[in-house]
């Protein structure tokens, strides 16, 4: 029964993978990006369309700069740093590509959003850059234990289930949920290819 368990939880997320070094403090430094909008939380929750599954869990930070943080993640781009699963410089364009590119064929977005204190934020992105790398299959368990040592936070259980990560978030007054569905086919790889050689044309 545990190894059936254990399976199953580790299918939830990406395989976690990216073999490239992690980005220098210098690159990470200059592509900074600080949002002008509230400091906020977005939790991510990509759920298959075929069995309702939760399928991976990240959240966006927007503190005194923009970044998510994407335990285990998938969705890697040569023009956004990264170091210890987190994703730094993300100004609009790249926000809404990160949403699309896990919105496909196979699998919706769930995009939860909350607005907090700058210090929370603070808070959340130190918490998110400590955590450092995840293990394939921890995505909800990385993400769930830094949103469980914020302040009003401390209803959110620790878990290895999206949905459940989801659901715990979704109780927190003032959190404004939206739905992301596109037709894409399933392979991410397409739509990253296809957003980095639209960034290269760029002037």
């Amino acid at each position: 029964m545990f190894s059936v368990l254990t399976l199953v939880i580790l299918a939830g997320c990406g395989a976690g993978n990216d073999m490239r070094p992690d980005a220098s403090a210098e690159v990470i430094s200059s592509a900074s990006y600080r949002h002008d909008g509230p400091a906020a939380l977005t939790l991510y929750t990509m759920i298959s369309n075929r069995s309702g599954a939760g399928a991976h869990s990240s959240v966006m930070i927007n503190g005194s700069q923009r970044v998510i943080f994407d335990p285990a993640g998938t969705v890697r781009l040569s023009a956004v740093p990264e170091r210890g699963d987190v994703l730094y410089g993300i100004t609009p364009q790249v926000a809404d590509f990160y949403a699309r590119a896990h919105a496909r064929e196979t699998y919706h977005v769930v995009m939860q959003e909350i607005d907090v204190s700058p210090e929370v934020a603070e808070q959340a992105l130190r918490l998110a850059i400590a955590s450092g790398p995840a293990a394939s299959g921890f995505c909800s368990a990385s993400t769930s234990a830094v949103l469980r040592q914020l302040p009003g936070f401390e209803s959110i259980g620790r878990t290895f289930f999206p949905k459940r990560l989801m659901a715990d978030f979704g109780k927190l007054p003032g959190v404004r949920t939206t739905k992301l569905f596109e037709n894409d086919e399933d392979d991410k790889s397409v739509a990253i290819a296809q957003f980095e050689s639209s960034l290269a044309t760029q002037p």
